[in-house]
């Protein structure tokens, strides 16, 4: 047998590779041998962070994954859930951070097309795309020109694939003025009994490549997402990967043609670390072995070597164990939408993956310990301090609580994110009844009466000040949202994204958020199903904040009872569900108002949220509510405004705040509320049912008229108030 090894492994390749001294023992005791440089760079992007999970998956383990209605928790490419009727969604989110800041639009397409991929190959149409953006300080030299391009990136790809962008959020910080995260979500219909795996299976079953060719780009991109950002990240541009949506359609909908006949035993797609990943984890997944031949993978670049092939991230590639005999039937209907297909390889039985290239072995790996012997490390963690509470007598009010609301509406924080909405393409399939701007994006079952419904959420300055409250609303937040549009909320998928895994205190915060999501998820009943794990989100040893984003999705039995957050007619009663305390600690009143993060963030009272949630829902359910609205950033005030500018209608409010200031009674973040607004023969039985359940309700106005009346003394016209909220982003990007 020979060794194509001809490249001496050193300390400092290995170094180079990502691997520390005991990783590369680990290497030597698996193989009984030194690597080449083909398997070293197989056991870098394996063992990477992003592949591998090493710092996390200790944690991960303690979330809750099951319901009675989940059919695959974590460990498939995707969630899967029960919605009936022989349906299931499937649902994932991920990160492309490193990649959509060193090479904006394209780190944002290829975010969009992964994540594709990750549903599709499971058998899913993909129906909805969501996201969850942060960028830093508006002010920072280059938070213009990255908002723009992984806008543009998620729209180019997105629009051009084919399915709508329905919704997410956009959040600007000074923690990411030097690490942006971009988190993409899909979600996706598949019928139950055509759900697809990745696990490999039948000795001498062909391996079949598929899709576009493979090039040099995003060589080491697993790496490259695994490592804090230096000086020299502009230097890592090679190992962002190009997207082509216009072959991810074709690959779409050439899977899901093959998917509807019997030839399929296993498919996975090649998402990051390439070939790599794909072969290594279906071999794994289904204890058995693959032997390919490199020279049979299709190339668009001359002299590709086994370590390029093997770890390109070129992108729309899938991986497909077929059954014997039917390659033929499955070529053709690749051929028929103009793909490539290539038989690389065979399964074998020896346990291994075997990759010959111009008849030379050059590489012979064990899967399963490459697998499963993968580090895991219980790294230190020191908790975060608690920080003193902040009484909201404390806070300074405004001179003009006027002119604070407007502020607050036309602050980069809480202004309208239209210039954003109009470059993704809402409309294309037909079902999306529910665009951004509400709490949460609703898309038809297509041919049913039933919806999906979709939210994204995280509050990272509150994960910040305490990681475990943190945790908790980021999980709530979605469950809220989800509810306010009449939705029961099923399940989540997570993107947790976080610093330095190597500092403690950056540990500690890892740690305190998963600890709240568990608590929220299982008081909720509400399981993980999917998710992503992105740390080393720092530059030159600052991090960003804690940003566990969540991504949630309920389900609505009958879509004509959803509600939005704008009232249908004139003298509406607005009632306030829950309770207000006015805590302004960690909330954006004090951080527009004051330049301060200061406090503690509200606690979340899983108890009442349940309780309040699943009043409200039962109220959509039956009818009783015409508009719904959750509150959430910046508060009561805030949320009103919202509602009056969705229905370009006038309020009449009255806050009856007894001894709390009115600007901490406005702006304060308390938790668990919902603001509803009801026909007025629909008022006193609300009130009553209310009552009768234990739940907070109180009347605080009513809808009409052409202005937002607060306590009889402030008056804001409602176009004054739609050019605020309108203004910031449109003038920011320079749009006339």
């Amino acid at each position: 047998m020979t060794w194509n090894n001809t490249i001496e492994i050193t300390k400092q390749l290995v170094k180079e590779h990502g691997l520390s001294d005991d990783e590369y023992a680990r290497c030597l005791k698996i193989l009984g041998r030194t690597p080449t440089l083909t398997e070293l760079g197989i056991f870098s992007v394996m063992w990477s962070e992003h592949c591998s999970y090493k710092s996390s998956k200790v944690h991960l383990k303690t979330l809750p994954t099951k319901a009675a209605w989940v059919i695959h928790g974590p460990g498939e490419n995707a969630g899967v859930i029960d919605i009936g009727d022989n349906q299931a969604i499937i649902f994932k989110m991920e990160s492309h951070n490193h990649p959509s800041y060193i090479e904006p639009y394209q780190g944002a397409a290829t975010g969009v097309g992964g994540i594709l991929r990750d549903v599709f190959t499971m058998g899913a149409r993909p129906i909805a795309n969501m996201n969850a953006l942060r960028f830093g300080s508006p002010e920072h030299p280059k938070t213009r020109h990255l908002l723009s391009g992984v806008v543009a990136g998620i729209g180019g790809y997105g629009n051009c694939v084919g399915v709508p962008t329905v919704g997410g959020e956009t959040n600007f910080h000074p923690s990411y003025d030097g690490n942006i995260l971009v988190n993409a979500m899909n979600v996706g219909l598949a019928t139950q009994d055509k759900i697809f795996l990745s696990a490999a299976a039948g000795i001498g079953n062909p391996v079949i490549y598929v899709g576009s060719k493979t090039g040099r780009d995003g060589i080491h991109g697993a790496t490259m997402a695994s490592a804090e950002f230096t000086e020299d990240s502009e230097e890592k541009r090679p190992t962002v990967q190009v997207g082509d949506p216009f072959t991810e359609k074709l690959l779409i909908e050439a899977c899901l043609e093959l998917m509807a006949t019997d030839m399929i035993v296993a498919i996975q797609d090649m998402g990051a670390a390439g070939l790599t990943s794909s072969s290594v984890e279906m071999a794994s997944g289904g204890g058995v072995g693959f032997a390919f031949n490199l020279d049979m993978v299709p190339q668009r670049e001359e002299g590709m070597t086994p370590y390029e092939m093997m770890l390109s991230e070129s992108q729309e590639r899938m991986l497909i164990v077929l059954k014997p005999g039917r390659e033929a039937e499955a070529k053709a209907i690749f051929d028929k939408w103009d793909l490539d297909f290539a038989v690389i390889g065979i399964i074998t039985d020896t346990g291994n993956l075997t990759l010959t290239f111009k008849g030379e072995v050059v590489a012979d790996i064990p899967t399963q310990p490459l697998a499963d012997n993968a580090p895991e490390y219980k790294r230190p963690f020191v908790m975060t301090a608690p920080k003193a509470s902040l009484d909201p007598k404390d806070v300074p009010a405004p001179s003009d609580l006027k002119q604070a609301l407007l502020t607050m509406i036309g602050s980069p924080h809480l202004c309208s994110r239209d210039w954003i909405w109009q470059q993704y393409d809402m409309q294309v399939m037909a079902d999306t009844i529910q665009k951004p701007g509400g709490d949460a994006a609703v898309v038809r079952v297509h041919g049913t009466n039933k919806a999906v419904a979709i939210s994204t959420d995280c509050t990272p300055r509150y994960c910040y000040a305490d990681p475990v409250e943190g945790g908790k609303q980021a999980v709530v937040e979605t469950w809220r949202n989800i509810t306010a549009v009449g939705a029961t909320p099923l399940a989540i998928t997570d993107c947790l994204n976080f610093g330095n895994p190597e500092r403690p205190e950056i540990m500690g915060q890892f740690v305190g958020c998963i600890e709240g999501m568990r608590e929220a998820c299982i008081a909720l009943d509400y399981p993980v199903v999917s998710g992503n794990v992105s740390l080393y989100n720092e530059t030159n040893g600052t991090g960003i904040h804690p940003t566990p984003a969540i991504g949630g999705v309920g389900i609505l039995k009958d879509s004509s009872k959803m509600v939005t957050i704008a009232p249908k007619n004139a003298e509406e009663i607005l009632l306030l569900v829950g309770d207000t305390k006015g805590h302004l600690g960690v909330s954006l009143y004090l951080y527009i108002m004051q330049g301060s993060e200061k406090g503690t963030p509200p606690p979340v009272d899983l108890a009442l949220e349940k309780k309040n949630g699943d009043y409200v829902r039962s109220q959509i359910d039956a009818r009783m509510i015409s508009a719904c609205h959750d509150v959430s950033d910046g508060g009561l005030l805030v949320a009103l405004a919202e509602m009056a500018m969705a229905a370009k209608m006038g309020m009449n409010i009255t806050l009856n705040n007894g001894d709390i200031p009115l600007h901490a009674y406005g702006f304060g973040e308390d938790q668990g509320r919902y603001i509803l607004s009801v026909a007025q023969d629909k008022a006193d039985d609300i009130l009553n049912s209310a009552k009768l359940m234990g739940v907070s309700v109180q009347k605080i106005g009513q809808t009409g008229g052409n202005d937002f009346m607060l306590n009889d003394n402030i008056t804001i016209s409602i176009p004054d108030l739609l050019d605020t909220h309108r203004n910031w982003m449109n003038n920011y990007m320079n749009i006339d």
